[in-house]
């Protein structure tokens, strides 16, 4: 059995599509409202549910059957409503198969649920119709999850799970939300389960203690502000593209970098191989970034965990691009399984 852990903040997310950014002090009408399930984590989630459980059951492989997701986020009380509806956003339960088998729903009870909190983590999108850009107001009054209540929620999973043993493999993936506190969940997972591997989201470039993140890791998902930032000199997109070892380099053995309608790069320190994939479609329709970035990442984890013996780093990159690649011409996340097999 495979497990997936990710561990990062749940947010509702409120988008407002708007004809263009409002100036300050302005009045506009927004032409869309739309309120979804979002947050790094949840989303990469939603997309790898939908590769391991595709609509037609016949489409599973005998490597996405032996898969099972779990979710380390902060939410509200049990109770609460807003609970309820994050966790009805992942609409897909246990299906039995014909062979015996059994295709897992995501697991969410090591998530830390709040007692006395009401309300979500909430995220509030203006999306400009002129531009195609996205400004993001984020509200979080949930205590965020410290490194003691990760130490013991991933001790009881791996124990429950027996996460150590030799028929049982562990990829945790980490949102760099707060740097101190997931440099510490990470040490400790390096202590218990030792076989595991780790993979983190380096994305703000001002953001303190991410570089220690990166230097722990397994695999790192840079942001492009994140590379952009590190390179010694200005690039344009092209140039930027070709992202490799004249940057500083952590001591991760996999990195990877989406540069938007430039795709993707993924730079291998072991081998000091850089491989770029560009979409195959150039000429598209822009419907919706909200995600983009998060189904890359679900791509790349799906293709390095259920295809880590029968494609190449090519192949994988090549898929997670053309999924992300989809994803923003279509609102949401729905659909993409169908698209992608």
């Amino acid at each position: 059995m495979k497990h997936i852990i990710l561990v990062g903040a749940c947010y509702l997310d409120t988008i407002l599509t708007v004809p263009h950014f409002p100036q300050e002090d302005a009045k506009l009408r927004a032409t869309a409202l739309q309120i979804r399930r979002g947050g790094n984590c949840p989303n990469a989630l939603e997309v790898l549910q939908q590769l391991l459980l595709p609509p037609k059951p016949a489409t599973a492989t005998a490597a996405t059957k032996q898969v099972k997701t779990h979710l380390i986020s902060s939410l509200p009380a049990a109770d609460a409503p807003a609970t309820r509806q994050v966790l009805e956003s992942f609409a897909c339960g246990d299906e039995d198969e014909e062979d015996g088998s059994v295709r897992h729903r995501p697991d969410f009870s090591r998530c830390l649920y709040r007692k006395g909190c009401r309300e979500a983590a909430s995220s509030f999108i203006i999306r400009s119709a002129a531009t195609g850009t996205r400004t993001i107001v984020n509200f979080n009054d949930l205590p965020e999850m410290t490194s003691a209540e990760f130490s013991a929620l991933a001790n009881d999973l791996i124990d429950h799970e027996d996460l150590t043993g030799q028929d049982t493999e562990s990829w945790w993936h980490f949102e760099g939300r707060i740097p101190e506190t997931t440099l510490a969940c990470i040490r400790h997972l390096r202590r218990v389960s030792p076989r595991s591997t780790i993979s983190v989201e380096v994305e703000k470039p001002n953001r303190d203690g991410l570089d220690g993140l990166a230097a722990e890791a397994d695999a790192v998902f840079y942001s492009r502000s994140w590379a952009e930032r590190a390179a010694t000199r200005k690039k344009s997109g092209a140039e930027v593209n070709t992202w490799d070892a004249n940057r500083p380099r952590p001591s991760s053995a996999l990195m990877f970098c989406t540069w938007g309608a430039h795709g993707a790069t993924a730079l291998s320190r072991l081998s000091n191989e850089s491989t770029t994939h560009q979409p195959s479609e150039t000429d598209i329709v822009v419907v919706d970034t909200v995600g983009a970035g998060d189904t890359f990442t679900a791509g790349m984890l799906y293709g390095m965990i259920c295809h880590a013996d029968d494609w190449n780093q090519g192949a994988r990159l090549a898929f997670a691009v053309e999924l992300a690649t989809k994803k923003v011409q279509r609102e949401g996340f729905g659909g993409l399984a169908t698209i992608a097999t």
